[in-house]
């Protein structure tokens, strides 16, 4: 993470994405703008929550990890997303990980100036609501497609969603078969699957992505975003 110390590129997303109305003149002053690697973390499950934060460039992928270890993709996002809603609003720490999936833009703001500034300050209000209660309904649509969608269809959303610009993906397919929710060996048949129906060519370690269109075609759209 680095902090970007440029008040009109900061001045830039706030106009882009229209979100200078949720703020109240007190807080703008506050509002920080950082930078975040692709592949790094921007907060994971179980660390402290200080920073409320917006996503304006960039993708993320969201992901929980059991007791047991096991790994499961909520959702990727895209701009206007909220990172820290739930947790701001309830005091808690965060509840899941998420990783830059590009190189990612965000917009942050601690929790001590949304307290002083914007705890009743309306169209802040109504912007949280908003944004927590969609992605309660995400969340819950998201839990049932590990159970009603074969491997196939979780497999070509991944490669979907990590799809950014690059066509080469490294990937680990254990990690991969974790995150989508099926074993190693079943998702090693489905690559090797895949393959030999020219969506994708498996090398050592990476997989590259030959045929975007086909993969979108057996999605029958991302079950991720």
């Amino acid at each position: 993470m680095m902090e970007i110390n440029d008040r009109g590129k900061l001045e830039f997303f706030i106009k882009m994405h229209q979100i200078d109305a949720i703020f109240t003149e007190q807080l703008l002053p506050h509002l920080l703008l950082y930078s975040f690697d692709k592949g790094e973390l921007i907060c994971s499950q179980g660390d402290p929550s200080q920073y409320l934060y917006i996503l304006v460039e960039g993708k993320l992928k969201i992901y929980t990890n059991s007791p047991e270890g096991k790994t499961l993709i909520l959702s990727f996002k895209t701009p206007l997303e909220v990172i820290g809603d739930l947790e701001y609003v309830q005091g808690i720490d965060f509840i899941n990980t998420v990783e830059a999936v590009s190189s990612v833009m965000m917009i942050g703001v601690h929790h001590r100036w949304l307290k002083q500034y914007g705890h009743d300050h309306a169209p802040l209000l109504n912007f949280l609501l908003e944004i927590i209660t969609k992605k309660f309904h995400l969340k819950n649509k998201s839990m049932s497609f590990n159970i009603m969608y074969p491997v196939e269809v979780r497999l070509a959303s991944y490669l979907l969603s990590v799809s950014v610009e690059e066509s080469e993906l490294v990937i680990s397919i254990k990690d991969a078969a974790n995150l989508i929710g099926t074993s190693y060996r079943h998702l090693n048949r489905v690559i090797t699957q895949f393959g030999e129906e020219g969506l994708i060519e498996r090398n050592r370690g990476f997989i590259l992505v030959k045929d975007l269109d086909g993969l979108r075609k057996l999605a029958g759209g991302n079950i991720y975003e």
